[in-house]
């Protein structure tokens, strides 16, 4: 397939930006442990909320990222690469931690479904305009919260009002300020394209 044909496929309904590099086995896998590694990496810029066990971090972004950027199959591959490396050891959970007893575990099971979401709505198009990407990046902390909230509360036997005050009221703004990055980064990937 020449250059020309690869960049019309990508731009075909059901493509996502990592279908733009021409297809094989490698890529796919190149693809799958680099989101993964990003992943982790992005864990590692990690902030301390005062109280809650449960840091801000970069993972949740790069999670959604990565989801919507290499589709639902690729994305969900490369988020249960990143737990599963996580949990057998490999300290790239944030903080540099590593298992799955934390209370924060959850969030990154969330994180490997919400990367499936959203990597099955960008190849409806949902990362080609500023509005949809808005939606997609709300849907997917949606899923993470909705995993990682309640799997708080119950590993640190919290009341479902203490779970959501120290999981999720505190990351509510860094969220958003996520989801407008991912706003103007996707789409203007799209346009870059053409």
């Amino acid at each position: 397939m020449t250059t020309a044909e690869s960049v019309a496929v990508s731009r075909a309904p059901g493509a996502v930006l990592a279908d733009l590099l021409p297809a094989s086995r490698v890529r796919d896998t190149a693809l799958v442990v680099g989101g993964a590694v990003l992943t982790g990496l992005a864990a590692q810029l990690s902030v301390p909320v005062h109280g809650s066990p449960v840091p801000v971090t970069g993972q949740t972004f790069a999670a959604l990222l990565v989801g919507t950027a290499l589709g639902a199959r690729r994305g969900f591959a490369a988020l249960a690469l990143y737990a599963g490396a996580g949990v057998a050891g490999l300290p790239w959970f944030s903080e540099g931690a590593s298992g799955w007893s934390m209370p924060s575990f959850g969030y990154i099971l969330g994180m490997l479904l919400a990367s499936g979401v959203v990597g099955a709505l960008a190849r409806r198009g949902g990362d080609r305009t500023v509005a949809r990407t808005a939606g997609v990046m709300v849907l997917g902390s949606a899923v993470i919260y909705a995993v990682g909230v309640p799997y708080l509360a119950w590993s640190a036997h919290l009341s479902a009002s203490q779970a959501v005050s120290l999981g999720l009221t505190p990351y509510l703004l860094g969220d958003a300020l996520k989801a407008v990055l991912a706003m103007g980064l996707l789409p203007a990937a799209w346009r870059l394209t053409r």
